[in-house]
């Protein structure tokens, strides 16, 4: 396998069913440090040779997770639906540890309920979602992200700090980044097609279309 980062770029991905494994798979593919945590040995043993690193354990203790060194961690997801008990105490869990971004799978909106009361920060029903999608959205500043084929999508992202005030014509992104913006909103109001005239919003949204290496990068400018 190849080095992944060590910038505090990792994900913790806990339960490798159906979703987990994929998820996992995804974001290894985007060259992401990550740790996969299941207490199932056999689903352990199966990923073993897939992914950089697999660990048998119990994420409900706490113990279990600060030796695996789960707190050196920004980003967790807890993958697991089988068990509503054992995916709602996993976040209870990491909430205690204090991880600063986690997200949680649902497989009902009382499920979804549950995991945001207890500190879950995002919810995602993997039956509407792609592994692939919610990698790209946990990894980069997209707000939202539909990816059309191997290379080109469309998202939705927040205006770049450097950017705001500034119109398109002035900005050309096109040609600077690779991108085409669709179309803006102003905080408060809704989303208007987009002009060479159009300055963009302080504080408000994008809808951009381009290869996603692109889109990625536009999203995260300052």
């Amino acid at each position: 396998m190849s080095a992944r980062r060590s910038d505090g770029s990792g994900i913790v991905v806990i339960g490798l069913g159906r979703f987990g494994c994929h998820l996992a798979s995804a974001l290894t593919r985007m060259d992401r440090e990550v740790l996969a945590i299941d207490r199932d040995p056999d689903q352990v043993q199966r990923f073993s040779t897939q992914l950089d690193r697999v660990v048998q354990a119990d994420a409900t203790e706490e113990g279990a997770l600060r030796q695996l060194g789960v707190t050196s961690f920004d980003r967790a997801v807890v993958a697991i639906g089988a068990s509503v008990e054992a995916s709602v105490l996993s976040v209870l869990t990491l909430v205690e540890l204090g991880l600063p971004q986690i997200w949680a799978r649902a497989t009902s909106q009382k499920h979804a309920k549950i995991l945001s009361s207890v500190g879950a920060h995002h919810v995602v029903f993997p039956e509407a979602e792609t592994g692939d999608r919610v990698a790209h959205l946990i990894v980069s500043r997209l707000l939202d992200f539909i990816e059309f084929d191997d290379d080109f999508a469309i998202a939705t992202v927040r205006v770049p700090q450097s950017l705001a005030g500034r119109t398109l014509l002035d900005l050309r992104p096109e040609e600077r980044y690779g991108v085409r913006v669709i179309a803006a909103k102003v905080p408060g109001e809704r989303f208007r097609y987009a002009s060479d005239d159009t300055e963009l919003p302080q504080g408000g949204v994008l809808v951009v279309e381009g290869g996603i290496d692109q889109v990625q990068r536009f999203a995260g400018r300052r």
